[in-house]
Parts: structure tokens; sequence; C-alpha cells
């Protein structure tokens, strides 16, 4: 039983040092076109896409991240922000979201 609880206290600990907390700058793009939605050029496909119901996503680089609360975005959609907040594998959770 004690290895057992062992195994489930050091499961917990790893999935809370796998999440990165900190802030990143990028597009809010959508989930059709991905990392393509890293750009300026991009913001009147990605509210049409959005639109059309792709969800949104936090495009940094060619690294695409899904958002846990996408209402959070819903007026940034097409913009450059910087987010903070905390990223656990492929998905971001927003704390703060600023437009540049």
């Amino acid at each position: 039983m004690k290895k057992y609880l062992l195994l489930i206290a050091l499961f917990f600990s790893l999935a809370i040092y796998a999440a990165d907390k900190g802030s990143w700058t990028g597009f809010i793009g959508d989930a059709h076109c991905g990392a393509k939605g890293n750009n300026e050029g991009h913001k009147d496909c990605a509210k049409k896409c959005v639109k059309g119901g792709a969800a949104p996503v936090f495009v940094v680089g060619d690294k695409v991240y899904t958002i846990s609360d996408p209402k959070k975005v819903e007026k940034y959609i097409g913009d450059k922000v910087t987010i903070t907040g905390t990223i656990n594998g492929d998905a971001i959770d927003i704390e703060k979201i600023t437009k540049e």
C-alpha cells in the first residue's frame, strides 16, 4: 500500500513540475490554420475561421497552444498579445492577456 501512495505522490509532483509558468508573446489565431496564424496579415482569416467554428489558439513561433478558456481571447482574435499564465503540455491557462 505504501508503494502505491508513494507512486501517486511522485506522479502528482511530476505533473505539477511539468507545468511552465511565465509570459509569452504571440498571436491569437485559429485551430484551422494553426502556425500559419503567426503574423498580423492573418487577422481577417483568423476571425473568419473562429466565427465559422474553429477554436482560437495561441501561436508562438511554430508552436500552437490550445486555450483552456477561449472566452478570455474573444476580443483578441488575430491580434499580437502577451499572455501570462501556465503552459501544461500543449495547453495554456491564461491569467492575464494584453494586446501588443
